[in-house]
């Protein structure tokens, strides 16, 4: 498995895998993608782990509907994950974050 954090309020785009974009037709499913009940806070920002299959190699994430846009594109607007991260690296990041939490 791989993982990634993703800020609360953004969404997961497109997905890559090794031959290219996700192909659905291809695969017969959708990427196995699942959002953990586990987040750090960074900078006043709470980002979630979530979980990927070994076959994703990139996602691309977006602002979703509840996030003020205009705000957004001013900072960053679209990020594109490029590297996923390995259970160590995700258990280093809980180690190293000052407030890890479970939500209630």
């Amino acid at each position: 498995m791989k993982y990634f954090f993703l800020s609360d309020g953004w969404i997961v785009g497109r997905v890559w895998e090794l031959g290219g974009l996700w192909n659905e037709s291809g695969w017969r499913r959708k990427p196995h993608i699942q959002q953990m009940h586990l987040c750090i806070w960074e900078n006043g920002e709470q980002l979630w782990l979530y979980r990927v299959e070994d076959a994703v190699l990139m996602v691309e994430v977006k602002p979703g509907e509840g996030i003020d846009v205009e705000a957004a594109a001013k900072n960053i607007g679209q990020v594109v994950l490029k590297r996923l991260m390995t259970a160590d690296q995700v258990l280093d990041r809980l180690c190293s974050s000052t407030k890890p939490t479970q939500p209630s």
